[in-house]
């Protein structure tokens, strides 16, 4: 079952941000980045009080993703990407992104924080960052 509502054209949304944020990371840190996104959806903390659907998550701004702004995202999905993009969607988590809102790329070792969050962990190139339990437990489900 779904932990978001969604339809087709927001799963294709969401596998095109997964494959432009991530393709260099394989499925596994395009999963992440999905795990990401989807918790920003879920959440309703922090930054993202009024994200609400995976379009509005997408799309968000200020506060959204890099990926949105060059050309590779808006590429066609792929079958394997929107795959992954369901399991995202069916609620299949992976650590460190668990309950993470933010992530990303470093030039070197991962800061202890960024923006406040604290670091739970990277994945290849991306750093991941979730809030406490009790400053978003949505995320926590």
């Amino acid at each position: 079952m779904a932990i978001v509502k969604h339809n087709e054209a927001e799963v294709e949304l969401l596998a095109r941000l997964m494959r432009a944020e991530a393709e260099g990371d394989g499925d596994l840190g395009m999963l992440m980045v999905g795990n990401t996104g989807i918790n920003r959806v879920i959440a309703s903390c922090l930054d993202f009080p009024n994200i609400r659907s995976i379009t509005d998550m997408v799309y968000q701004s200020p506060g959204g993703f890099e990926a949105t702004q060059k050309g590779y995202f808006y590429q066609r999905a792929r079958q394997s990407e929107i795959r992954l993009a369901r399991r995202v969607i069916q609620g299949e988590r992976q650590h460190p992104a668990s309950n993470s809102l933010w992530f990303f790329m470093p030039e070197g070792a991962c800061p202890e924080q960024w923006f406040g969050q604290w670091n739970v962990g990277r994945f290849k190139a991306h750093c991941f960052f979730a809030p406490t339990a009790a400053e978003c437990p949505e995320v926590y489900r």
